[in-house]
Formats: structure tokens, C-alpha cells, sequence
């Protein structure tokens, strides 16, 4: 596929090169724990999210929870075939020649390892988006944000990920089978033609532009709340977006952590035209961790709760010895309250209500 290459033999130009060995029993050993603990930890997530679907789902919450499910189910099955594919090539001793003749493993494979990468980072932002119109534009977030258009979004998001995981095979370019033999990439090895340095590059700089509008949109929404706190005394309906934020911002910190050294390897390798000074355990390593985001996402949603958080808060108040105030209930106010609040904006003398109440709809 790939010049004067081919296709059947496309992805083996790297085992002509000089390989970095790993050793066998302990890449088997990570690959099975991580996908393991990876689908566990999805799928309780998943119940948890679908069992507070339910209950929310005819309020402001419910488009929150619907792409965090998303977000869930996509690690879900990127541990699930990633995890499997893996396990085979170890299973087959990294014998790509007589399992892979077409090329076909190894460009599903590829073709997933950068779906999957970019599915959740970009499904985060989209989430950081969502929580930002909820708190500061309430009105128009309880009025428009429906279940329909939430479904929409997470189409066109998936969509967008698959487009740019199938840009490679549509111009004719296979993806590489890496020094390590163990999974398939863009080629990050001689890489000398502009157009497969294009596509490292935009890897790149699409995790970053997803980790940053994460970034900024969760700024703005805890820098909003905090303004409400400090200048309102009414906290009805507010506790569910501290829980959200604080869930946002857990992800937001995880994605960066995780992904930030896969996505500076691959930049790097491309503005150096594949003349950087990474070696193949440096590109395994920034590997392991990006898989670790997808194991540690469903935690956020396990561990970070609104009844686990009042726990936590009790015990550690009654460690250090100070008082437990009484939190105040964890009340959800109904979609109801932002359709009242938007009827008597547009009825006449709205605005001295309005004014008196300006932040009546926050909870929405």
C-alpha cells in the first residue's frame, strides 16, 4: 500500500529493523491485567451510570450521565478488543508473518488503537462543553440539551474518531507494526514522507486541543460555581454540579497524566521526521500509560459520588478531630424550575424578577 510496497507486506517493514526485545511472560502478564481489571472496572461503572440514568433522566443531570456512559462503554470495548488482539499476537509468539499475510490484523488494529484513543478524550471535552452551558447558560441547557441531541453528539463524536482512524487506509497508507512487534501504529520508525508525519502529528495535536478545551471549559464552570457560592447563600440544586465538576476535573487530570507522554512521543517523532531519540521501551512505557486512562475513568464515577464523597468527608472530619457540620441535602431540582424561570423571562415585567433572582436557575 505504501509506496512500491505490497499490500500483503506493507506492515512487515519494521521487523527488518532493529527490534527491542520485551520480555514474553511479563508483556503477557500486563496485557491480561490490564484488560482484565479495564473491563471490570467499565462495566461496574456502566451499571452505576445507568442505574443513576434512570433516576435523573428527565433532568439536567441525564445529558451528563448519558456521555459519561458513552465514555465508559467506549474504554469498555477498547480494553475488550485491544486487550484481546493483544493477548493473540503474545499467544501467537509475535509471529506476525504467519498470522497477518494481508495485513488485515494489523490495520484493525491500528484502526482501533487510535479510535480508541481519541474517542475518550475527545467524548471528556465534549463533557467539559456540556457541564459549562449547564452552569452558565441554565436556561438554554435545560430548554435545548435534550436526550436527542446529547444521542447526536456522541454520534458525530464517534463519527469524527473513526474518520480519522480510517484517514490512513483511505490514502492508501497501512498502518506499521511497531519495533516491539507487539501492536500496530502510524509509522514511527524512518519516517521520511511528510504525509505520515501529518498523521502523527494530528494525533497529537487533537489529544492536546481536547485535553486543553477540557481544561477551560472546566475552569470557567468551577470558577462560575464558586462566584454563585460566594455571593449566594441559596445552595439548592447546586450540589450536583460540584459533584460533576469534581468528577470532570478528576478525568481532565487523569486524561493529562496518562496521555501527555504518548501524545509528546508521537509529536516529537514527527517534527523530528522520526529521527528522535525515543527507543521502543520509552514508546511501550508512554503506551502502558495511556492504557492506564482507561482503567482509572470508571473510577472517577465509582469513587467520586456524591454519597462516597460525604463519607469520605465525615471520616475525615472525625480523624482530624473537627466538628461534622450537617451537609446540606443533595436536593435535584427538577427541569421544571428552569421552564418557570424561562416563561417568566419572556413574560411582561420579567425583569425585576429576574433581577432579584438572577442565579434562581443554577440548579437546572
Amino acid at each position: 500500500m505504501n509506496g512500491s510496497k505490497s499490500p500483503g507486506l506493507a506492515g512487515f517493514g519494521v521487523l527488518k529493523n532493529t527490534t527491542c526485545h520485551t520480555e514474553k511472560k511479563i508483556s503477557v502478564f500486563f496485557s491480561i491485567i490490564f484488560m482484565t481489571v479495564g473491563i471490570l472496572s467499565n462495566s461496574l461503572a456502566i451499571v452505576i451510570l445507568m442505574k443513576a440514568y434512570q433516576r435523573f433522566r428527565q433532568k439536567s443531570k441525564a445529558s451528563f450521565l448519558l456521555l459519561a456512559s458513552g465514555l465508559v462503554v467506549t474504554d469498555l470495548f477498547g480494553h475488550l478488543i485491544n486487550g484481546a488482539i493483544a493477548v493473540f499476537v503474545y499467544a501467537s509468539d509475535k509471529d506476525w508473518i504467519r498470522f497477518n499475510q494481508s495485513n488485515i490484523l494489523c490495520s484493525v488494529f491500528g484502526i482501533c488503537m487510535v479510535f480508541f484513543g481519541l474517542c475518550p478524550l475527545f467524548l471528556g471535552s465534549v463533557m467539559a462543553v456540556e457541564r459549562c452551558i449547564g452552569v452558565t447558560k441554565p436556561i438554554f441547557h435545560s430548554t435545548k440539551m435534550t436526550s436527542r441531541h446529547v444521542k447526536m453528539m456522541l454520534t458525530m463524536v464517534c463519527l469524527f474518531a473513526v474518520l480519522i482512524a480510517l484517514l490512513p487506509i483511505l490514502r492508501f497508507r497501512a498502518y506499521q507494526i511497531q519495533a516491539s512487534r507487539t501492536w500496530c501504529f502510524y509509522k514511527t520508525e524512518h519516517v521520511e514522507d511528510w504525509e505520515d508525519r501529518f498523521y502523527l502529528l494530528l494525533f497529537s495535536c487533537l489529544g492536546f486541543l481536547a485535553l486543553a478545551i477540557s481544561f477551560l471549559c472546566n475552569a470557567v464552570t468551577g470558577i462560575t460555581l464558586l462566584r454563585v457560592k460566594f455571593k449566594s447563600q441559596q445552595r439548592q440544586g447546586r450540589s450536583h454540579h460540584f459533584e460533576m465538576i469534581i468528577q470532570l476535573l478528576a478525568i481532565m487530570c487523569v486524561s493529562c497524566i496518562c496521555w501527555s507522554p504518548f501524545l509528546v512521543t508521537m509529536a516529537r517523532i514527527g517534527i523530528n521526521e522520526g529521527r528522535s531519540k525515543e527507543t521502543c521501551e520509552t514508546i511501550l512505557f508512554a503506551l502502558r500509560m495511556a492504557t492506564w486512562n482507561q482503567i482509572l475513568d470508571p473510577w472517577v464515577y465509582i469513587l467520586l459520588r456524591k454519597a462516597v464523597l460525604k463519607n469520605l468527608y465525615k471520616i475525615t472530619s472525625g480523624c482530624c478531630g473537627v466538628h461534622v457540620i450537617n451537609l446540606h441535602m443533595w436536593e435535584l431540582s427538577s427541569i421544571k424550575n428552569s421552564l418557570k424561570v424561562a416563561a417568566i423571562s419572556e413574560s411582561p415585567g420579567s425583569s425585576k424578577h429576574m433581577n432579584l433572582q438572577p442565579l434562581s436557575s443554577m440548579g437546572q
